[in-house]
């Protein structure tokens, strides 16, 4: 058990380390961040910030020194760096959750072996697999690359033989994944945390829109029958236990119209549609984080009230002018939260807000009544949530 005033590691230094860092040293810890950019966010709340490259033998050597367990932020973490930590500190989440994450062709041939279902899919590893691939999975498809994709980036909407090839070549020839394109009702995110005793606690799961691969809303309680959350609930916790995680886990899921349930991604963090638990839950989701990399007991999450999540993107930030806080927050129910990034650019995350009300419909319309405000236009144009 590692109690408050040691020294907890991380790994990466964006926003989500900036939220674990600041509710880390909330509860009395210290915190030193292994980043390679002098202006990440995390870094400039932390303890200590060590300022070089993740495969840095010496860097590598002192955050071990210096902590009693160390996390990452993210999930692309070299594993040679990763090697070299386990000698001598415990990393939480460990290197097998963090392996099968950060390549989508291992993500999905791991679930696909424990019968967990996802999209159809094939590998492509070199041209040689695109017409097996295209003959397997067809159109509609997307092509994403097995590593280092994100908010939409490294993927290809596919309808052709022709764009498959096409697509391949404009992501670089890497290894690819061609999946299935499915016809959507609904996405569904579940967020928990599994300690080191493999106890589970998972807070309510969340419905989400996308807008252009990035995760535009987050709304809780879904509007999906109970027994399609609780399927997905299951689902997550058994995801954790077959990886023997520990931590806090995202996995995202897709609905079909036929309300069937696919597991579409697994994030081995904190996660993006988690952020809602900082404002409408008892515990968040950094904070639950915390207690299992150290070994501390998970609270119960219990949800205070319904609440929607949206992501502020550097869009907002027209002609270098701050949006319009001052309205935004003399909205009812409406909390922000910013991430201390210097350079606002078109789809990067800024920020987010987390707008309460008394009703998922309630908190939805507010979010983007919000939004609107923001960005000086009608939020008439945001996307409805489907009801199934």
């Amino acid at each position: 058990m590692i109690l408050p005033g040691a020294t907890i590691g991380l790994l990466g230094g964006g926003q989500l380390g900036r939220m674990f860092t600041a509710r880390a040293r909330g509860m009395g810890y210290a915190v030193t961040v292994l980043d390679p950019d002098p202006d990440s966010p995390a870094g400039g709340i932390a303890t200590q910030h060590l300022c070089a490259p993740y495969t840095d033998p010496t860097a590598l050597d002192s955050l071990a020194a210096r902590c009693a367990v160390v996390t990452t932020e993210f999930e692309n973490v070299p594993a040679g760096a990763l090697t070299q930590l386990n000698r001598s500190v415990q990393v939480r989440p460990g290197a097998r959750a963090l392996s099968v994450a950060q390549d989508r062709a291992h993500e999905k041939r791991f679930l696909e072996s424990h019968g967990i279902a996802t999209a159809p899919f094939a590998i492509v590893e070199s041209a040689g697999d695109l017409a097996s691939a295209w003959a397997a999975i067809g159109a509609p498809a997307l092509l994403k690359t097995s590593r280092l994709g994100y908010d939409g980036k490294g993927q290809c909407p596919i309808s052709t033989f022709a764009e498959l090839e096409q697509g391949f070549s404009r992501l670089g020839e890497v290894p690819c994944v061609l999946e299935q394109r499915l016809t959507l009702d609904a996405e569904l995110s579940v967020v928990l945390a599994r300690g080191d005793d493999g106890h589970v606690e998972a807070f309510p799961p969340g419905q989400n829109i996308h807008r252009n691969g990035i995760l535009e809303t987050t709304t809780v309680p879904s509007r999906l029958p109970t027994a399609l959350a609780q399927e997905a609930v299951e689902t997550a916790a058994t995801i954790a236990q077959l990886l023997d995680y520990v931590g806090v886990l995202g996995v995202e899921f897709f609905i079909d119209p036929a309300q069937r349930v696919y597991t579409n991604e697994i994030a081995p963090r904190p996660h993006n549609s988690g952020h809602f638990t900082q404002d409408a839950c008892s515990v968040s989701q950094f904070e639950q984080q915390i207690r299992a990399i150290c070994g501390l007991p998970l609270a119960r999450p219990i949800l205070h009230t319904p609440v929607c999540m949206i992501n502020l993107l550097g869009e907002l930030w027209q002609h270098d002018h701050a949006p319009p806080w001052d309205r935004v927050l003399a909205l009812e129910g409406v909390h922000l939260h910013l991430y201390g990034k210097a350079a606002a650019r078109p789809g990067r995350k800024m920020g987010h807000l987390n707008c309460l009300a008394d009703s998922s419909e309630e908190a939805f319309t507010l979010a983007h009544t919000a939004w609107g405000i923001l960005r000086g236009t009608s939020a008439s144009r945001i996307p409805t949530p489907r009801t199934s």
